[in-house]
């Protein structure tokens, strides 16, 4: 054997071990993604036939889904935006008194009794015009979503187009969140202050009454979020989504290629919004009751928790890290009261510590550590003999 065989044999081994390192690790590989959606999705669709008769559970997992429903918004803008919003539940807020003003105008008549009883006992003799249009469900549905879509149209043109952004557009966010939180609760006569709006029939939509106790509102979440995911995950995988994590890594150089990043930032942030938006209309449904209290800094910094923890590149990761989470306040929140916001921060920094990319990370990393061992194995065992 020469020295060019030689030669040609090690650039072959050479070769091999180049594409085995170049085999794509599972967990970016975009059927196998669709897949695990598809499987989740099923296990979700299953959960009525297991919960069986227990009402108050399946009302709890459909509570937990609309939390999803958050995390997956907040996942698109901070972990594919790159735009790390500390008052998502602005969207989620309005969303929620949205429908709760709906639901409260379904129980009173529009000829005799107009006037909700907390606006009486503020001495309210006429029913505030901004009220008007949640007679009708349809519209007030459709207000419930559009206000808060506009509103992170408006205030997120407005911070992107003056180049705000990182940690000041962050700041801003908690600043504005801490406003409405004040707002919603000095217009008492409008939103009942802190007591909040408690709409005493379920919601009525057509001739359908989803009853939050029974297994229509499951379905009803189970088709938003089902809805949300599905458009959110095109979205990352189309050329808009493409741009917009071009833009979250380098900003400059996008804008440099001759893209508009502020209208790139803003169209996300919007569309984060209107997620979020829905999840609140959800909200309301489920619980008939909503306060100021979803306008509460800790309740938004709760929404970063989960998505940190479960990974905040990954829609579904970040979807069961609120399912992870509130699970685990909702069962061990009650037996550690206070102390579970010290376990849940104590968690919170070992993920930023040492998973910065959340489990999700954990996961990418263990399926790569066992894509590149199996590529490798095969890699020399698929070299070709040399003969002489």
């Amino acid at each position: 054997m020469g020295a060019a065989d030689v030669k040609f044999g090690s650039e072959n081994k050479n070769l091999s071990r180049i594409e085995g390192k170049m085999r794509i690790n599972p967990y970016k590989n975009v059927k196998y993604q669709w897949a695990v959606y598809v499987v989740f999705f099923i296990f979700l669709a299953c959960i009525p036939t297991i919960v069986g008769d227990d009402v108050f559970l399946l009302n709890q997992l459909s509570t937990y889904g609309v939390y999803g429903i958050l995390a997956l918004s907040l996942s698109l803008c901070w972990g594919f935006g790159g735009i790390l919003n500390l008052g998502q539940g602005i969207a989620f807020g309005l969303g929620s008194y949205g429908m709760a003003m709906t639901m409260q105008l379904q129980s009173q008549d529009i000829l005799e009794d107009r006037i909700p009883p907390f606006m009486l006992n503020n001495a309210v003799e006429t029913l505030p015009a901004i009220w008007e249009p949640f007679w009708n469900a349809g519209a007030g549905i459709s207000l419930a979503l559009i206000i808060p879509t506009l509103f992170c149209l408006i205030f997120g043109g407005l911070m992107f187009w003056g180049r705000v952004s990182g940690p000041f557009f962050a700041i801003m966010t908690l600043a504005m969140l801490s406003a409405f939180y004040t707002i919603f609760i000095d217009l008492q006569y409008l939103t009942n202050g802190v007591n909040g709006i408690t709409p005493p029939m379920a919601l009525e939509v057509g001739p359908y009454l989803v009853d939050p106790y029974a297994s229509i509102s499951f379905w009803v979440v189970f088709a938003a979020l089902l809805l949300c995911t599905v458009v959110a995950k095109l979205i990352t995988q189309s050329k808009f989504g493409l741009i917009v994590q071009a833009q979250k890594s380098d900003p400059e150089r996008t804008r440099f290629l001759g893209y508009n990043v502020a209208l790139y930032e803003t169209i996300i942030y919007a569309f984060s919004g209107l997620i979020a938006a829905i999840a609140g209309c959800c909200f309301a449904m489920l619980t008939q009751y909503v306060s100021p209290g979803q306008f509460d800094v800790g309740f938004s910094i709760s929404m970063v928790i989960w998505v940190a923890i479960g990974g905040r590149a990954s829609l579904l990761w970040g979807m069961l890290g609120a399912f992870m989470v509130q699970g685990a306040q909702s069962y061990l929140g009650d037996q550690f009261l206070s102390t579970w916001l010290l376990i849940l921060g104590f968690f919170f920094i070992l993920v930023v510590r040492f998973l910065p990319g959340g489990l999700a990370g954990l996961v990418e990393v263990i399926l790569d550590y066992f894509s590149s061992n199996s590529s490798g194995t095969k890699g020399s065992n698929s070299e070709p003999k040399q003969v002489d």
